[in-house]
């Protein structure tokens, strides 16, 4: 069979692209309409959903750039990594974490702009005499509070414990799976609001959804005392204008940020209390190679067995190979799909060896292992199901 066609809308590891060596799929620039999408944070406009594409991978864990909704309505997977970057966020909230403690952007800035004390004579009772101003406190102690406790959330909270930090957290959604990774020492918040009340720190870890947009506000800084936060996560969580509001009433001590805005921007220049840096909470070479070996190996698996781990719009779905011939059927979640998909395969004289079904929101996606030969003609006549969204033979 001809080999399944990807296209990248981003620069992708090669580290990750080599695993495509010894696969069905290849890479395939000038393909008009691929099978699947490789992608980083490049924004993917609905124009590039063409008829034919089945997956879109993202080598990140945010899908913010990609029209995740309208890949759902067309059965689009949409795939994402987690975790492949969580190392590389987590050292960076360290990072943050002391520029916020210690002056220590503040203090670089001093030092750098001493070049008219020549002479050492002159330099160091100077620095001596000034240092005063930039008077940090430690981490240890402190009370560090986590937004969100997933693959980076929990190994934030695991680095406070580490630092000696007091570290409290919150995630309503958490999973048995993140639970698991949290050291016992990480106290449970009975609500954000508390949390954003007993914090020192705040790091933020959420991602950026309809219903979390804007939810870090002033509703809870207006329970913070002289608070530092910070936004690994992404910027539309958090409401710009309340963060300055309350920057200036005292509330919030600082605000660190890999998010820049015109109005943050604005003002960093005018004050210390903003430290803005340009996204680089992934951009390490391990975290690039870490991530686009997921992408590129999920994509894969998901085009040559219908498998499915790490979606954002599809449930997981694992079933062992039994035939040659399978079927992967996604329809609307409406009632008596399945009923109906079995009986045009029995119309069609099509036995089947093993299946499972698994639901997600709207979604419903089905693997069949079937005993005898599927030919086109019989996918055409499952694709007229109604309320079937797309019907695909894996040979």
């Amino acid at each position: 069979m001809d080999k399944y066609q990807l296209k990248t809308h981003s620069s992708i590891a090669k580290i990750g692209l080599d695993k495509l060596e010894g696969t069905e799929c290849s890479i395939d620039e000038n393909a008009e309409s691929p099978d699947g999408i490789l992608i980083r944070s490049t924004k993917l406009s609905k124009d590039y959903l063409k008829e034919g594409l089945k997956a879109i991978s993202r080598a990140g864990a945010g899908v913010n750039n990609i029209p995740v909704d309208l890949c759902t309505k067309r059965g689009i997977v949409v795939f994402n990594t987690p975790g492949a970057n969580a190392n590389a966020v987590k050292e960076l909230v360290l990072a943050g974490l002391m520029l916020s403690s210690r002056n220590v952007y503040a203090s670089i800035d001093f030092v750098n702009g001493l070049s008219h004390l020549e002479q050492m004579q002159d330099l160091e009772p100077f620095l001596e005499d000034n240092k005063k101003l930039f008077k940090g406190t430690e981490l240890a102690g402190s009370t560090l509070g986590v937004v969100g406790l997933g693959a980076i959330g929990s190994k934030v909270a695991s680095m406070g414990v580490a630092l000696e930090m007091n570290v409290i957290g919150y995630d309503p959604a958490l999973s048995v799976e993140a639970a698991w990774r949290l050291p016992s020492q990480v106290i449970p918040a009975d609500s954000i609001e508390d949390l954003f009340t007993t914090s020192n720190y705040v790091s933020i870890h959420i991602p950026a959804l309809d219903d979390t947009r804007g939810i870090i506000n002033k509703n809870l800084f207006k329970n913070a005392s002289n608070l530092s936060l910070l936004n690994f996560a992404r910027h539309e969580v958090i409401n710009t204008e309340d963060v300055l509001e309350y920057l200036d009433k005292g509330n919030l001590k600082n605000f660190i940020t890999d998010f820049p805005t015109p109005e943050l921007i604005n003002r960093a220049n005018r004050s210390k209390d903003v430290i803005l840096l340009p996204h680089i909470g992934a951009s390490t070479s391990q975290a690039e190679d870490n991530c686009a070996v997921m992408a590129v190996s999920q994509l894969a698996d998901f085009l040559q067995t219908g498998n499915i781990k790490n979606s954002v719009n599809f449930p997981d779905v694992q079933l062992k190979r039994t035939t040659i011939n399978r079927i992967a059927v996604t329809n609307k979640n409406v009632p008596a799909m399945i009923g109906q998909i079995a009986t045009s395969l029995g119309d069609l004289d099509l036995n089947i060896a093993d299946m499972t079904n698994v639901s997600r929101g709207d979604i419903a996606y089905n693997l069949i292992d079937i005993e005898n030969e599927v030919t086109n003609e019989a996918i055409i006549e499952l694709t007229k199901i109604k309320n079937i969204l797309n019907v695909r033979l894996i040979k």
